[in-house]
């Protein structure tokens, strides 16, 4: 890797006391901090006293910024990319610029710090450690509802924009009605709110309320439980048929809305 110096800083999501020390040394001592919207970065800088020079790096203008980056960088100039709250590359533009830095040999310092995500997943409760993050919810319902299904057996966490949170609420309940729900808003901030209960109490609590930020949401895994004698049937017949414990999971998992984790353990116990 080539010494050049590029940066991934997390800017806060909603409390500024949040940024981390490290952050604001780096963000004061690179020469650019390319930014989402320099409006909303210069405010940052400017209750830190931060003097940096901004340029823009947006979705819109990713691919023409790269060769820009490129020359500055390889100028001996530092530089910082931030998004407009929270760390860069989660819903944010980046990803195209890190891949190009890295097929050109440049060396990528990434800071740990404020995260949406991680925020509303460390205040609810969860049967374990595995989910998945698919970002911001597409806006046609038959997409939401192949995630649904693709995720039904893992923690979904997702973003909204608290204009369709009601419509999407009622995507879930219209074919997981009984699924439990944790949607977290104004994350960090004075009138942070974080909700889990059952999607339709979600929606009712909702109803009626006029929603600002962003949302940060979890469709909780379904928590069917295996019954043995119900599926020991249809083990038997699949293991006749000489599927694998990996496979037989998978197709009692698809049929019977059962967390294939659950069956492979029960499956694995059953030869012991």
């Amino acid at each position: 890797m080539k010494e050049y110096d590029f940066y991934i800083v997390p800017t806060p999501i909603g409390n500024l006391g949040d940024i981390t020390a490290r952050a604001l040394d780096v963000l004061n001592m690179v020469d650019i901090i390319a930014c989402e919207d320099m409006r909303n970065t210069q405010k940052l800088l400017n209750h830190f006293s931060i003097k940096t020079k901004c340029i823009s790096y947006h979705k819109f203008n990713e691919k023409e910024r790269i060769s820009k980056f490129l020359e500055i960088l390889k100028s001996g100039k530092k530089m910082a990319l931030v998004s407009d709250a929270g760390t860069p590359l989660f819903c944010d533009p980046g990803a195209i610029l890190v891949k190009e830095l890295r097929e050109e040999g440049i060396s990528i310092t990434a800071l740990p710090g404020a995260n949406a995500a991680v925020t509303l997943l460390s205040q609810i409760p969860r049967e374990n450690e595995e989910f998945a993050f698919v970002g911001f919810l597409p806006k046609s319902k038959n997409q939401i509802t192949n995630l649904l299904n693709k995720y039904k057996n893992i923690d979904m966490v997702f973003y909204e924009s608290p204009n369709r949170l009601l419509a999407t609420l009622k995507i879930i309940s219209e074919h997981f009605p009984e699924k439990t729900v944790s949607i977290g808003r104004e994350l960090t901030k004075i009138f942070e709110e974080t909700v889990t209960d059952n999607v339709e109490n979600v929606i009712k609590y909702f109803s009626g309320n006029i929603l600002k930020g962003e949302i940060a949401g979890m469709v909780h895994r379904s928590t069917k439980q295996l019954n043995a004698e119900e599926f020991d049937d249809k083990i038997k017949a699949l293991q006749e048929k000489k599927f694998s414990d990996k496979d037989i999971s998978m197709i009692i998992s698809t049929l019977y809305n059962i967390n294939k984790n659950d069956i492979y353990s029960y499956l694995t116990g059953m030869k012991k």
